[in-house]
């Protein structure tokens, strides 16, 4: 009689994850940090900080957009529950729970979390830090447009086109009466005017396929030689690229003085994995160009490659040190390093925003609030960073990505297999026919020697 129930030997992909986890002790790591958020005896059993953190990473893996989602697929899934070691006897963690976890561990807690992440992409080389390229991108909030309100009086959009009609005449405005006022209006939404009461921190912005939605601006930071995040930030998605750039560099400069300071402290003698020359290049696209940009990065001791948009002839009157550090930026972005660094600029930050919101289930988000999205956006994207880990071992980044590289490697086997049997069964064939052909052909002859040798006896020649 079996008194214990067999176990599964578990998914090959997060199986190296928890080792990666195990080896680096990510769950002393969190328990430490989140230790001021628990309280002993205190209410109902609690999720612990190593499983939270999991679950998280389970939603950029999994490419699920929700809480509620992970929450589902961690039931549904034995995989994942060994994962997360959570035994066959016992519930998941219901999404009720893990939202609970995420409002009371601070937004810092999560950041020491991704800069944790960064330090285990330093450990293993694939983080240098010299040249930063910097780029944004837009996520749809979870909020409405036709919620929004009047931020002076709180009224709606209904209402306040119905308030217009009634002062143009109309006492009893229909729909085709409020659809004519709204064509006339010149501005018809701004974020000065309107808010959503649901999520004040989204703006009304248009998004890049033109359709204009409420929505929050992530912007990366990211390493030019590994394509690792090394800071992401999220801003309100009405403010232009020149203004969120400098929160950017701030925070990646921040965080790549804190891995310095830490391969400093942990190996004083060993050569440095982060470079030394640290933030000393910035590549953005023209979005971010201006003088107040070019000038501030040439102050802090970096060169700017960031390409220039077309424009009139400038007045440089009185702005000597914008004239210089443009020209000196200009002249950078035509030479071929600079075109080289433009090129792969594209490439890499790209990679980030497709597998981190696009693949990753996160161009939508489920969260309301500034701070709620910014949590989930830094395990998110930590978990991005650590998928370069794994297609370093592995081949593949996420569990998906390894079970296609297994199809991909059985299919390219049995096309070899099946090529080689039939070259064999092919040249068996043809030396079949060969030898054939040439035991006819002797066959041939020797008859046509023996008719004309008899025929020559016959006649005595």
């Amino acid at each position: 009689m079996h008194t214990e129930l067999a176990t599964a030997p578990g998914h090959p992909f997060y199986k190296r994850v928890n080792d990666l986890l195990d080896r680096e002790k990510f769950d002393e790591f969190a328990e430490a940090e989140c230790a001021q958020f628990y309280a002993e005896g205190n209410g109902r059993p609690s999720l612990p900080p190593g499983t939270y953190f999991r679950l998280l990473l389970i939603g950029y893996f999994e490419g699920i957009e929700s809480e509620r989602g992970i929450a589902w697929r961690v039931a549904d899934s034995l995989g994942l529950r060994q994962f997360l070691r959570i035994g066959l006897d016992e519930e998941t963690p219901d999404h009720s729970t893990i939202s609970r976890t995420r409002r009371l561990i601070d937004v810092e807690t999560h950041r020491k979390v991704f800069l944790w992440v960064l330090a285990v992409l330093a450990d293993r080389g694939l983080l240098k830090g010299k040249t930063v390229g910097v780029d944004a991108t837009t996520l749809e909030a979870n909020a409405a447009m036709r919620s929004i309100v009047r931020r002076d009086n709180g009224a709606s959009y209904d209402e306040f086109l119905t308030g217009l009609a009634r002062e143009s005449g109309i006492k009893t405005p229909s729909r085709e009466d409020l659809a004519g006022v709204d064509r006339k209006r010149k501005k018809k939404t701004s974020n000065q005017e309107w808010v959503s009461p649901s999520d004040p921190d989204a703006r009304i912005t248009k998004m890049k396929d033109g359709t204009t939605h409420l929505a929050h601006k992530a912007e990366h930071a990211v390493d030019m030689e590994s394509g690792a995040v090394i800071a992401v930030t999220l801003q309100p998605a009405d403010q232009g690229d020149t203004a969120t750039i400098k929160e950017t560099l701030a925070e990646t400069a921040e965080n790549l003085a804190h891995l310095m300071e830490r391969e400093a402290e942990k190996a004083p003698g060993d050569e440095p994995r982060v470079s030394l020359n640290a933030l000393s290049e910035v590549v953005a696209d023209k979005g971010y160009h201006s003088n107040d940009t070019v000038l501030a990065v040439q102050q802090a001791q970096a060169r700017s490659y960031i390409p220039e948009p077309k424009r009139p002839a400038r007045n440089w009157a009185g702005k000597k040190d914008e004239q210089r550090a443009v020209y000196a930026n200009r002249r950078r972005v035509q030479g071929n390093y600079g075109k080289r660094l433009l090129k792969k600029r594209g490439e890499l930050i790209e990679r980030s925003f497709a597998h981190g919101y696009d693949t990753g289930g996160m161009r939508r988000v489920f969260l309301r609030g500034r701070e709620n999205v910014l949590k989930r956006q830094l395990i998110h994207i930590g978990a991005f960073n650590l998928s370069l880990i794994f297609r370093q071992i592995l081949g593949a980044g996420t569990p998906r990505e390894l079970c296609n590289r297994q199809q991909r490697v059985v299919f390219v086997t049995l096309c070899f297999r099946i090529a080689l049997e039939m070259s064999s069964a092919l040249s068996a064939s043809v030396l079949g026919r060969f030898e054939r052909r040439v035991s006819e052909i002797r066959r041939s002859r020797q008859c046509k020697c023996r008719r004309r040798i008899s025929g020559g006896y016959a006649t005595d020649c």
